[in-house]
């Protein structure tokens, strides 16, 4: 097999729950050694965290296997001397400490980025939290909500019958987890080019709010305000979601011709040159009249064949799936966006692998999500404690 982009790479992993991890699970998957450091009497709170009682009493919830693949555990009490002692033991030869603990929590434990970078000079060290490290609201306390809702985010969902609406996964965790893979993966590169480690912050706050691209755009640049326009797209019409006789479709005619090619395939040519709907900013001005003329004939035929005939003329359109049939669709079995892992005691599971896909070094899934402390003989063992000692410091509760 290829050489692994982060073949080699050692990455101490004190995260819990899904900003870190999912940052931590994108390095594992390009092939670094994730050594996820957590502590002894249950570990990561996503181990608890799940659907599924029975595997949250295991430690095993789903919300840790999502997220975890391809990691070893070990279980360190950071607050014991003698733990923190081991923690500088592993940073002298590791690469990248990811935390997302609040501001000030490692350097209180004398673990911070000053203290450990005088052990390694060359270490890599980013810190995630929900508003960043400085600032007015830099101690406070932030979920995934939270930051919905001071991002903006949940202000612009929805339509005037619903809103703020907070959209239906932890998208501010999962961009922030996101933002922190590609903040390491670039500190590691200028480190190849100088030798230089240096200190990441990254915050929730700042890494979902670009994501509003243009919405945010049209308002610092236009001041221009949000539309609540719910499944309409304010920059076209018909763009958007309508209603077919069996269901709904998505169609994005964003250009003059694809709306020409809509009014052919629907058998609606004397729309083109109705005056309400013949431009592009008329079109949108009046998309309350344009949509049930439209829907008047989607109603006729089934979604699976409009989607048919709209893409045959280049018209942008799909189905509105729910979450398991989009799991099962065809492309994505074809992608391989979903890999199957089989866990000891578990069986068989299926998680995403690395949705980027590589042609010389690709990223996979190699190994389960780890047990708590699965790990803690092997890489202890490595710094040459023994079976008695190891056993003491268990019956202590330093790991």
């Amino acid at each position: 097999m290829s050489r692994r982009i982060l073949e080699g790479i050692k990455v101490l992993d004190l995260t819990n729950v899904l900003s870190g991890p999912f940052t931590t699970l994108h390095l594992a998957l390009l092939g670094a050694d994730v050594l996820k450091v957590e502590n002894p009497k249950d570990g990561d709170l996503a181990r608890k965290l799940g659907i599924l009682p029975e595997l949250n009493k295991k430690l095993m919830g789903t919300s840790f296997l999502a997220q975890n693949c391809n990691k070893r555990s070990i279980t360190l009490n950071t607050k014991a001397p003698e733990g923190k002692e081991l923690f500088r033991r592993l940073v002298k030869d590791a690469d990248v400490v990811v935390e997302n603990f609040r501001p000030g929590v490692m350097d209180r434990l004398g673990l911070g980025y000053k203290a450990l970078s005088e052990l390694n000079p060359k270490l890599v060290y980013c810190a995630i939290s929900g508003f960043g490290q400085t600032g007015p609201d830099a101690f406070k306390p932030a979920y995934d909500q939270i930051i919905q809702g001071l991002s903006g985010e949940m202000a612009v969902n929805g339509d005037e019958r619903l809103n703020p609406l907070r959209t239906g996964f932890p998208v501010c965790d999962t961009v922030g987890g996101l933002n922190a893979a590609f903040a390491v993966m670039a500190a590691l590169y200028h480190r190849e080019r100088t030798g230089e480690g240096q200190f990441i912050d990254v915050a929730l706050l700042d890494s979902i709010m670009p994501l509003m691209g243009w919405v945010a755009a049209n308002l610092l640049i236009g001041g221009q305000q949000p539309a609540l326009m719910g499944n309409d797209n304010f920059t076209a019409a018909p763009s958007g979601t309508f209603r077919t006789r069996d269901g709904h479709i998505n169609i994005a005619a964003n250009k003059q011709e694809q709306w020409e090619a809509v009014c052919d395939v629907l058998g609606v040519p004397e729309l083109k040159t109705d005056p309400r709907f013949q431009e592009r900013d008329t079109r949108k001005r009046n998309r309350k009249e344009l949509t049930p003329l439209l829907e008047a004939r989607l109603a006729t035929q089934p979604t699976a064949l409009w989607v048919e005939a709209l893409n045959a003329k280049d018209v942008p359109s799909g189905e509105i799936l729910d979450l398991e049939a989009a799991l099962r669709q065809p492309q994505i079995q074809h992608r391989g966006a979903l890999k199957k892992v089989s866990v000891e005691g578990l069986g068989e599971i299926e998680v995403f692998g690395l949705t980027a896909q590589f042609e010389k070094t690709p990223g996979t899934v190699e190994a389960p999500p780890p047990r708590l402390g699965e790990h803690n003989r092997e890489v202890f063992g490595a710094l040459g404690l023994g079976t008695a000692e190891l056993a003491d410091l268990k019956a202590r509760g330093v790991i």
